[in-house]
């Protein structure tokens, strides 16, 4: 009767990881077609999904999306030490099916990602629906404008005071909240549902990983690292309340964060966009032309070289190798959703900044 039931249940778990497999193949094929992506799922269905969850969690002032990893973290755990204790034992049937569990929780996390929320990185790109599609510049063109960006980071890192630096958290992501409501009115694409960030509760781990911010998919949620420099902490904000939009990819929600926040009447949030603008153009700049890069680099005010120091020794004060390994995680997650630059698309925002500033 025992293995009887046995067998039974690894029929069961196996025509499940069966069923799974399939269905996300059919979903996998359907990611193929970035303009029905963008029609049936960006527009409706997911425009829906945040219609439900985004009203439901944010009734809690903590991250439930911060629970939700954390029980997964303790789950796999024991799962970890109850397959080798059945390896001990030689309970190659437990065994056996604990890995089939694991493997259909797996492949139902996955799913749900792609459903709730991954499929946005397969629908038409941001310079597509932006009209931003001349991304090509000349290394004058690209003086320019990062002349223009320190400029505005200078002018506006002069109007902020001692008392904005002191800004508690709650008044940034309340203010950064408002930049985004304020973007979401004035075009379709930038539509939003309920936005807000929240704190994180794993921002200790967060410091050692080197992230600053991330989403949660399966909750809706937008969370940040609440301990990093201040002048940061706006337009980090304002990057993860933009993957909420629906902007999957890094450099599109970089761009977004970037036209919310500097689109504020707040000082510091404004600040915080410029201050992210110049340091992705200079180093693309660095790359560029070195000889310009330091013409540059000396018209940037000492107060806002200062800012760059401090967010700079801030991270390197926790790098460790945790860091090293996380990077190239989530490297390669990035190639695997659609971004084959994978960290360095973060700093692919210059495309779209250069094609934004040829167009207007």
């Amino acid at each position: 009767m025992q293995r009887h039931n046995v067998k039974k249940a690894f029929i069961k778990r196996g025509i499940a990881i069966l069923a799974l497999f399939l269905i996300s193949n059919l979903l996998f094929l359907f990611a193929d077609h970035p303009a029905a992506v963008e029609k049936y799922y960006s527009k409706s269905t997911y425009r829906f999904i945040c219609h439900v969850l985004h009203p439901i969690f944010n009734l809690f002032p903590f991250s439930v999306g911060d629970l939700v990893y954390l029980t997964v973290i303790i789950f796999l755990v024991i799962a970890v030490v109850k397959f080798i204790k059945h390896c001990f034992k030689k309970r190659w049937a437990e065994a056996g099916l604990l890995v089939l569990k694991v493997t259909i929780g797996v492949q139902s996390g996955i799913l749900i990602f792609y459903v709730f929320w991954g499929l946005n990185y397969f629908r038409p790109s941001a310079a597509e629906r932006l009209n931003l599609r001349d991304s090509t510049y000349t290394t004058a063109e690209l003086q320019r404008v990062t002349a223009i960006l320190i400029d505005s980071a200078n002018s506006t890192r002069s109007r902020v005071r001692s008392a904005d630096l002191q800004t508690g958290n709650d008044t940034i992501y309340s203010r950064a909240k408002q930049a985004i409501i304020a973007l979401s009115n004035t075009s379709e694409e930038f539509k939003t549902y309920s936005p807000r960030i929240k704190p994180s509760m794993i921002t200790f781990v967060m410091n050692y990983i080197g992230t600053s911010g991330y989403y949660n998919p399966f909750t809706g949620e937008a969370q940040m690292n609440y301990e990093m420099p201040v002048f940061n902490r706006p337009f980090v904000a304002c990057h993860e309340m933009s993957h909420q939009m629906g902007y999957g990819p890094e450099d599109e929600a970089n761009f977004v964060g970037y036209l919310a926040a500097s689109g504020s009447k707040d000082r510091l949030l404004r600040y915080s966009a410029y201050n992210l603008a110049v340091g992705e153009l200079m180093r693309t700049m660095r790359f560029t032309d070195t000889v310009i890069f330091k013409q540059l680099r000396e018209t940037i005010s000492p107060q806002v070289r200062a800012d760059f120091k401090a967010e700079r020794q801030y991270w390197l004060s926790y790098q460790t190798k945790l860091n090293a390994v996380s990077s190239v995680f989530y490297d390669n997650f990035l190639k695997a959703n659609n971004q084959p630059q994978g960290l360095e698309t973060y700093n692919r925002m210059v495309l779209l900044l250069m094609a934004r500033y040829k167009r207007d």
